[in-house]
């Protein structure tokens, strides 16, 4: 907020630019951070749910495979088998992203 404060020459809350913040702009202002803060963490767990899910799915995907063929159903076995390595490489990027993006927030505080 100082930062700010400092770039523009006055306050961030100051939305009418008179140079004084009224309790309706504190107001607004501490509102507007909350959301703000809110919506961080929101896209975090959001974030973290999707790595969650795309690791459980690379683990029970063979398994899919190996249930197709106690079923008898070779050819889907052969199909899954054929596009593991796609599936494998998305899910690999979508983890490294969570990951190198988890890294890079850290490296910022």
């Amino acid at each position: 907020m100082e930062e700010e404060l400092k770039a523009t020459g006055h306050h961030p809350a100051d939305s009418n630019g008179d140079g004084r913040v009224s309790d309706q702009e504190r107001d607004m202002y501490l509102e507007f951070k909350r959301k703000e803060l809110e919506d961080q963490d929101l896209m975090r767990d959001a974030q973290r749910k999707m790595a969650w899910f795309s690791l459980i799915g690379m683990l029970f995907y063979p398994s899919g495979i190996f249930i197709t063929v106690l079923f008898g159903l070779d050819k889907a076995a052969e199909l899954i088998g054929d596009i593991a390595s796609i599936y494998f490489l998305s899910v690999a990027a979508i983890v490294s992203a969570f990951f190198g993006f988890q890294s890079t927030g850290a490296k910022k505080k």
